[in-house]
């Protein structure tokens, strides 16, 4: 038995009846990273010793009867998630060798479920991009295809999951960074509705948008990943006190009569590749055939969602990464004549090209006598945006459509074109405007064989419909069986 090819599901139950142990499981894994991350490149850091660690000490809980959906099963990290004694480097020079004195709330409840830590893996720096190309350390490369992207930014946890080289991650969304590599990928991401994740301890990137949560191989893993980490959390003040339900127990109800909304605006994007379109249109038809209704709804302000978001999460960012100043802790560069050019000199070499496009988008946005033409614009915007998803879910249950508007493309295709990149946001970054769930779960593939995923919107709180509708999709369909051939 290839351990490796597992589900969270099928790897709790074998846990559970001794069939093996996390120790074995997390052998097996660690093997698996040694012999082929070197062609996927998705981790930064792995901490063999500690996972083995945590690994007897799972078996240890198992032993005593303690055993719970995460007991012993082997993780990865995004590595802008805090992690005690682990390197965080946000894939920047600027942190390139920062050690966090503490952990995020998520990674305590990790700790507390027995759950197995592998290591951290790579992203778009500071999560500023759509494809793993900006990490100052490496490229991530898609397992289904090594010359194409993963994803981003959290490519790293995308391919991971894709190639068996953990059994479930944690990658974090800000404007479709685990919806669009989950697609790209062929696994499963859910982005929570805003404050359902604690983000204590989740390096910052856009404090108002900002959210981790979970890839996997399958849905009900999803669900128990995100049962875990979901909750109110008293270190982070925007945390929603709101009680967490029975994901797993939710996810085989029926799905007849279920309002499905498809957007009109999303049918009228002119980058749409033919492959997508004929993928979700499809997947509709599946869902119709499981009893579904379709509506047919209007987002009306979608076209300005990239416009009002390329200012609201610039300026947002230039503001969080100030702290980055060569002072305090990180990066510092040497050789500066005064205190100002130290901060100049720090910033220019610790932070990418990508970033500090961010970072001088956002200062501008933010200056004196732009701010009412820019920031305070694209927030009234973000409002109508989160206005017409309100105004839509009074009409159905939950929104589908595509997550990307493209499969995966070509490592390079797009790395000198910043605005091809945004715009291959589109149909995402709407749900962080608005801090409503979204997720993506695998409905087919390209000619070339490259998977593409559906993506599912829901209102606030809504996770437990998005997990059971996608989970009837998945049982209907197995796309989330077929696997890259990795060996």
């Amino acid at each position: 038995m290839d351990l490796t090819q597992l589900t969270i599901r099928e790897a709790h139950e074998g846990l559970k009846q001794t069939t093996f142990s996390s120790v074995e499981l997390t052998r097996a894994f660690l093997e698996r990273i040694d012999a082929l991350d070197s062609k996927i490149r998705a981790y930064l850091t792995v901490v063999p010793e500690l996972a083995l660690q945590q690994a007897e000490a799972a078996d240890r809980a198992i032993l005593e009867g303690r055993i719970g959906p995460l007991t012993g099963i082997p993780l990865s990290i995004k590595d802008l998630i805090c992690t005690q004694g682990i390197r965080t480097s946000c894939a920047s020079k600027i942190l390139e060798h920062f050690v966090p004195p503490y952990n995020a709330t998520v990674i305590e409840k990790l700790h507390g479920a027995h759950a197995v830590i592998l290591g951290k893996v790579n992203m778009d720096e500071f999560a500023m991009g759509s494809s793993t190309e900006h990490s100052a350390f490496q490229v991530t490369r898609n397992p289904w295809n090594l010359s194409c992207i993963p994803g981003g930014s959290s490519g790293g946890s995308a391919a991971a999951v894709a190639a068996d080289l953990c059994l479930g991650s944690l990658g974090s969304d800000t404007g479709g960074s685990i919806r669009q590599p989950a697609s790209h990928c062929g696994v499963v991401g859910l982005k929570p509705t805003y404050g359902r994740v604690s983000r204590y301890g989740l390096v910052a990137f856009a404090s108002s948008l900002d959210q981790i949560g979970p890839l996997a191989k399958s849905v009900w893993d999803t669900a128990a990943l995100l049962s875990v980490i979901a909750g109110h959390d008293p270190k982070d003040s925007t945390s929603a006190p709101e009680p967490v339900p029975d994901y797993i127990g939710n996810l085989d109800r029926d799905i007849k009569g279920l309002r499905i909304g498809i957007v009109r605006e999303y049918g009228a994007e002119k980058g749409m590749d033919p492959d997508v379109a004929a993928s979700v249109g499809a997947a509709v038809e599946t869902l119709t055939a499981l009893g579904a209704v379709i509506v047919d709804v209007s987002l009306p302000h979608t076209a300005y969602a990239v416009q009002s978001y390329y200012v609201i999460a610039p300026a947002e960012a230039c503001s969080n990464l100030a702290r980055y100043d060569g002072v305090k802790y990180g990066f510092r560069a040497d050789g500066a004549d005064s205190l100002m050019d130290m901060y100049r000199t720090t910033r220019s070499q610790g932070f990418g090209k990508e970033v500090q496009r961010r970072i001088l988008l956002g200062t501008f946005a933010l200056s004196s006598g732009y701010y009412d033409a820019y920031y305070r614009k694209a927030s009234q915007v973000r409002t109508l945006i989160r206005n017409d998803f309100i105004e839509a879910f009074r009409r159905c249950d939950l929104l589908v459509g595509p997550v990307a508007p493209t499969p995966a493309f070509p490592i390079g295709a797009h790395i000198g074109d910043p605005l091809t990149m945004y715009l291959n946001d589109i149909f995402t970054i709407s749900a962080n405007l608005a801090g409503i769930p979204g997720m993506s779960v695998p409905c087919g593939f390209s000619k070339e064989g490259l998977p593409i995923g559906l993506q599912l919107l829901g209102p606030h709180f809504s996770e437990p419909i998005l997990l059971q509708v996608a989970n009837r999709f998945e049982k209907e369909t197995g796309f989330h069986r077929i696997k890259p051939k990795m060996e």
